[in-house]
């Protein structure tokens, strides 16, 4: 048996341009972090006691005799992709796997990704091999985007798999460069005390809005571009000398008002008034995390102003988070057959 606890992510600036209709055309670069909010998945050989030959525990159970008859997408592909593919395992192994969350699905914080990086990073344990975070991600964007055929980009994967505060470069070749970024301790976590998490409590399939982010993207090429100019600024922001993160909150503002324009998908009466709240009470900035359309919502405010915010939101639950420098784990491996 072996367990994996994966990170979910926090998405700064440049969201848009890891679609890779956009960056193998013309690049892309995000910016964001990996969080303490985490998807733990179990996974073990079955014993040869059942009549079935897996056992998928999540919001659901299911139960199948064929990988064929799996309804949860990624536990099917990244099943078959380990036995057709790499030949890890054949069709006549037998699955447990258990999943539970920090935070909901379809609600903006990369979960989807956490999952298939988590269950791909404990399939290779139950091998006993150790792969690397590169190869975690990559083979997690090919489930995702080619097995799947999901309408996904490719930062959730990597923050996932490497965890971090990092840019994040996506260049024309397919190529994916992940650029940590150093700060003294104490100035990241002056930096993470910047930030207040909502959740909206209003959860949506991201693949919808994706889609039509993705049809349109050739239409957009001036708010996308604006965008990737924004992650350049932000990343001046905070790798200078100073102290001082409030610019990067007002390109927090710049960057939403940009987001909102790739599809009228993105935002909705009820965010909007949620947004301008928290811009009254003392919010410098904020945006929607993932595809949009509910999820959570991050605002950059200065700790003064930290309890009026939460009180102008107090219809909604505040999250409390710290970034994560770990990514994808295995915190229990116990490879006997019959644990």
């Amino acid at each position: 048996m072996v367990i994996s606890r994966t990170p979910h992510r926090i998405s700064f600036f440049g969201g848009g341009t890891d679609f890779p209709n956009w960056y193998l055309n013309y690049g892309g670069k995000v910016i964001g972090a990996s969080v303490d909010k985490y998807s733990y998945i179990t996974c073990r050989y079955l014993p040869p006691f059942f009549n079935h030959k897996y056992r998928i525990s999540y919001s659901k159970i299911e139960i199948a005799n064929h990988i064929t008859e799996i309804l949860h997408p990624s536990v099917r592909e990244s099943l078959k992709y380990t036995i057709e593919e790499l030949k890890y395992f054949t069709h006549d192994t037998s699955f447990e796997i258990h999943h539970v969350g920090d935070i909901p699905a379809r609600s903006g914080m990369g979960s989807s990704s956490s999952f298939t990086v988590g269950f791909l990073n404990a399939l290779y344990a139950l091998t006993g091999r150790l792969v690397t975070k590169k190869r975690l991600f990559t083979e997690a964007i090919h489930i995702e985007q080619n097995l799947i055929k999901e309408s996904v980009g490719s930062q959730d994967q990597v923050w996932a798999a490497c965890g971090g505060l990092n840019l994040i470069t996506f260049e024309v070749n397919g190529e994916i460069l992940v650029k940590p970024i150093i700060m003294q301790k104490q100035k990241i976590k002056s930096f993470e005390g910047k930030f207040l998490l909502f959740f909206t409590g209003i959860s949506r399939f991201a693949t919808d809005i994706e889609s039509s982010k993705i049809q349109n993207i050739h239409n957009k090429k001036a708010e996308l571009k604006t965008m990737l100019e924004l992650v350049d600024e932000a990343y001046s922001i905070i790798t200078s000398e100073r102290d001082d993160f409030t610019d990067f909150g007002k390109l927090l503002n710049e960057t939403w008002l940009l987001k909102k324009k790739l599809s009228d998908k993105v935002s909705n009466t009820e965010i909007d008034t949620l947004y301008k709240n928290a811009i009254k009470s003392g919010a410098v900035g904020g945006k929607l995390l993932g595809a949009g359309g509910g999820g959570f919502m991050l605002f950059y405010v200065e700790p003064e102003h930290h309890e009026n915010v939460k009180a102008a939101l107090s219809n909604y639950l505040n999250v409390p988070f710290n970034f994560d420098f770990s990514g994808s784990q295995i915190i229990v491996y116990r490879p006997n057959y019959n644990d």
